[in-house]
């Protein structure tokens, strides 16, 4: 028992020091972590999420490239609505054990990959969240919560309010046809709240995206119990497109967006035929993932370790051949986990004209986009997909609640809309 207080102090230090030094929640610190996804149990396209003293649970699934044998364990670390780390001890917010050992596990078969596959299904009726909230999973190694792998958000929700919503097109000129207005109201009866102005705080999100996540959004008009947010200074996004797409399920039956294959006896790769900038482009409506990515295959196997991976080789044609003066370019995707690291950032190559960049991938789908960054101001970020108000987005409101005498902020409640209920088969 005297080993307790010890671990707790350097989990809470460790997470504390990722929150401070601006790392993004959703992170792989192992270069040998591959394809990790993190959704609500059968729906592999969901935001993780379960609602408290629930039988709801989320799994986990990752990839260990040293193929060997390792021991995995998983824990949980309870956030503000801002992700910063609670100071509140594990036993105030985990009921049962505060950490527990991943026993799921798989070498890969059939695969000219060797990697051994990872998953867990969680909370375990052993190792449960006790308040609702922001969580960051926290995958580490032998036990060692100093020895971080990756990790990843979780939203436990204890629902208390009533949200409605809906996607309006914004009045403002230089938004009208390029940006989409998320208007809704809280109706928060029951609460025991004494200002709702100051203990009620709501971050909404597009397509799961918490990199351009409106934060700190005032309610415009408070009628008795009920919150209204309309207004275009902060809850209006870019449209955007719909997402840029690579099917690399059958390395072998190449989609329509691969240009050519290289098959190896122990390695594939995969060249994607060059992308352009489509701000100039009409909107055309299709199916998309929003962002996300799937890993699946074409051949009935086992995805999660019959799989096999490519590199997968991506080019972009800059207009005229020239690189962007003073900027960085990047892949961006929840396969990137939409962070700007170098190992996403596309190289000029001067000779062909062309930003070029290779990613070690999994068989599955794949939606992405490209981002445009200032070098010297990283908030200057522009995507090079132009924007259009009919773009079909899922947007997420999520609310949270602190009173005055609150330790953490709870949530209490979550929203979902699409901008699109028609869902045609060609728009414009």
């Amino acid at each position: 028992m005297k080993f307790i207080p010890i671990i707790a102090l350097l989990l809470t230090g460790n997470l504390l020091m990722l929150s401070s030094s601006g790392q993004n929640p959703d992170s792989i610190y192992n270069s040998n972590i591959k394809s990790v996804t993190f959704y609500n149990y059968g729906d592999k396209l969901s935001l993780a999420s379960v609602n408290l003293n629930s039988s709801d649970r989320v799994e986990l699934h990752f990839d260990d490239m040293d193929a060997d044998v390792k021991y995995y364990y998983y824990t949980f670390q309870i956030c503000n609505q801002d992700w910063t780390p609670v100071n509140m001890s594990e036993f105030d917010y985990i009921s049962g054990f505060t950490q527990m050992r991943i026993t799921t596990y798989r070498r890969s078969s059939i695969a000219y990959t060797k990697y051994t596959h990872y998953q867990a299904t969680l909370p375990d009726r052993n190792c449960m969240p006790t308040r609702s909230g922001n969580y960051i999973v926290k995958v580490f190694l032998d036990g060692d919560p100093s020895k971080v792998v990756l990790t990843r958000r979780l939203l436990v929700l204890d629902n208390k309010s009533i949200i409605k919503a809906q996607v309006t097109q914004p009045f403002t000129p230089q938004y009208y046809r390029s940006h989409q207005k998320v208007q809704f109201s809280i109706n928060i009866t029951g609460l025991n709240s004494l200002s709702a102005n100051q203990e009620i705080k709501v971050v909404v999100l597009q397509n799961h995206r918490w990199d351009n996540a409106l934060k700190s959004i005032s309610p415009t008009f408070i009628r008795g119990n009920v919150l209204e947010y309309n207004t275009e200074e902060n809850t209006v996004f870019p449209a955007g497109k719909e997402w840029r797409w690579l099917d690399i399920r059958d390395f072998h039956l190449q989609s329509d967006r691969v240009e050519r294959a290289d098959y190896n006896k122990q390695s594939t790769e995969i060249y994607v035929k060059p992308d352009v900038e489509r701000i100039s482009m009409r909107y055309l409506y299709y199916a998309d993932l929003n962002g996300n990515f799937l890993i699946d295959n074409t051949q009935s196997l086992n995805p999660f370790w019959q799989s096999d991976y490519a590199t997968v080789h991506f080019t972009f044609a800059p207009p005229n051949g020239f690189s962007y003066p003073n900027r960085d370019l990047y892949l961006l995707g929840k396969f990137t986990d939409y962070a700007l690291t170098d190992s996403i950032k596309m190289k000029f190559n001067e000779e062909k004209q062309v930003y070029e960049t290779k990613l070690f991938l999994k068989q599955g789908y794949y939606s992405y986009s490209y981002l445009s960054v200032n070098q010297s101001n990283p908030a200057d970020r522009a995507e090079l997909e132009g924007n259009y108000y009919e773009t079909e987005n899922e947007y997420t409101i999520l609310v949270y609640y602190k009173s005055f005498t609150g330790r953490s902020d709870e949530l209490i409640g979550i929203g979902k809309i699409n901008s699109r209920t028609d869902r045609p088969g060609f728009s414009f």
